[in-house]
């Protein structure tokens, strides 16, 4: 149960776990995930230790773009239930302690939203960004930015065509925004994360950019439709509305920026409460990018006095199995994150190790940002979550179809198994809850990354192919892998508790 004196701050730890909502469970047999099979899971996470849940849109929508194309904000989608599953899941969340945060998608709506169907007849166009000649942007997706309409106009989708970008200089976009959280808030979600935070404001005029391949830019360079400064002034105002609820309810930035810097200005004390950590997630198995990150992280999220915020997947990259190349990185990467002080994320499904599926066949695979080329679709992560060992593995006809041979990587395999990843991720997530203080480094061999916290707390990883030497600094508490006095196994993490003097 969930006390208003216990939620003072509680996301500034917590760990959020990712339900995409279409893949976790299916509650009415059609092969889809739905609000009732998340609903009949509660009790799976709870047993997992997880603080709150983050579930990606379940709202009506066409679904080209898997329900980021939203044509009701304020309501559910049939394919995924009705508004009274989405307050009963609320509800009984809540009875079992976890925290529910919910979508919300404001740089864009579905090209089926009234607002956008009274446009294309010329009513209130300026909801949208309309142009009489389109400039050299191009979508995120592929292709140019711009599509025509009839009457030889053009408009703005920095995504999918099907999702036109809205006008946030116009007071009716903002007011029924500032409407649409109320409404959810009123219902008793515990935040929201903000899908394409950094997207709302484009800059004056729309300068062209001048060149081609511009998605590259984004998260490393100066992209003129990302990351203006205006934007910050819509968060500053939904903080406001997010404090005037009780229990700490919280807004979490889906934002890409150039800079770490830049990124903190979106969880400074006024605006969100966390921004996703993407420099952190790709960064390679390395030894020293894996330190300098996560020192740049926890410098500039305190220098705004946010948390830090950590993840590893989610379900618009590769699975980090797959990225990393082995399931011993990716239970070493599991315990060093859960390690680190701040807030971590996981994504449905990595607890039980899953890998990315790289073999879907063509027919299933229609994510839309394949259209930028083929090797940057997303359907690969999405593949639903095995639920038993047997065939379908708690699937009747998943949407997607699910690997031969992943048995063994259901949740019925691994429940109780010691050495299972998902053992692994609820003892670690058990033994989190102990750890506390600031991260402090300690000198370590090359390859190997080595820190403390508070009460005797230590984390040492080997990120090498090989068996490294390393005194133990106490007694072995968790460990990704094998634990051999004096050394480091190849590949692993391990918790220590040192004696405290």
């Amino acid at each position: 149960m969930i006390h208003t004196s216990a939620a003072t701050r509680w996301w500034r730890d917590a760990v959020i776990y990712q339900v995409y909502v279409r893949s976790f469970a299916d509650g009415n047999g059609d092969g889809v995930g739905d609000l009732i099979g998340a609903r009949d899971r509660l009790g799976y996470l709870a047993d997992l230790g997880v603080d709150a849940i983050w579930l990606t849109p379940f709202y009506t929508s066409p679904m080209a773009d898997f329900g980021y194309d939203v044509a009701d904000y304020r309501d559910v989608d049939p394919l995924f239930g009705t508004l009274g599953d989405a307050k009963a899941l609320i509800d009984e969340a809540h009875g079992l302690g976890i925290r529910v945060i919910v979508d919300i998608v404001p740089n864009h709506t579905s090209s089926a939203h009234p607002w956008f169907q009274e446009a294309l007849r010329g009513v209130n166009r300026d909801r949208y960004i309309f142009r009489d000649q389109p400039n050299d942007w191009e979508s995120i997706f592929g292709g140019s930015a711009w599509t025509q309409v009839e009457d030889g106009q053009w408009y703005l989708h920095l995504f999918d065509s099907s999702q036109p970008d809205l006008n946030w200089d116009h007071p009716e976009v903002r007011a029924e925004f500032e409407s649409v959280l109320r409404f959810w808030l009123d219902l008793g979600v515990d935040g929201f994360r903000v899908d394409v935070a950094h997207g709302m404001v484009k800059p004056e005029g729309l300068p062209d950019i001048g060149h081609a391949d511009q998605v590259r830019m984004i998260g490393s360079d100066v992209v003129p439709y990302f990351d203006n400064d205006a934007v910050h002034e819509i968060h500053r105002s939904w903080r406001k509305i997010l404090d005037s609820y009780p229990g700490e309810r919280i807004g979490v930035a889906e934002a890409w920026a150039p800079t770490p810097e830049r990124l903190a200005r979106y969880v400074r004390p006024d605006e969100l409460h966390q921004a996703f950590n993407f420099h952190y997630l790709g960064t390679r198995w390395e030894a020293g990018p894996l330190r300098h990150v996560i020192t740049e992280s926890l410098e500039t999220a305190a220098s705004v006095g946010a948390p830090s915020t950590w993840v590893l997947s989610n379900h618009d990259v590769k699975r980090h199995v797959t990225r990393f190349g082995s399931v011993e990185r990716a239970r070493a990467a599991a315990l060093l994150m859960l390690a680190l002080p701040g807030s971590a994320y996981v994504y449905n499904g990595e607890e039980l190790g899953l890998p990315e599926v790289l073999d879907l066949p063509e027919e299933f695979c229609l994510d839309p940002q394949r259209l930028r080329d083929p090797d940057s679709g997303r359907d690969g992560c999405r593949v639903p979550m095995p639920w038993t060992s047997a065939e379908g593995y708690g699937w009747s006809s998943p949407w997607l179809p699910m690997p031969a041979g992943w048995g063994p990587l259901s949740v019925e395999a691994q429940t109780g198994e010691a050495g299972s990843m998902l053992s692994l991720y609820r003892e670690a997530l058990r033994l989190r809850r102990t750890v506390s203080g600031e991260l402090r480094w300690s000198d370590s061999p090359e390859g190997t990354l080595v820190f403390s916290r508070d009460d005797g707390f230590v984390c040492t990883v080997n990120l090498t192919g090989s068996e490294i030497a390393f005194p133990a600094p106490g007694e072995p508490v968790l460990s990704s892998g094998p634990v051999e006095p004096g050394t480091l196994a190849p590949d692993s993490a391990t918790w220590w508790r040192a004696k405290v003097a």
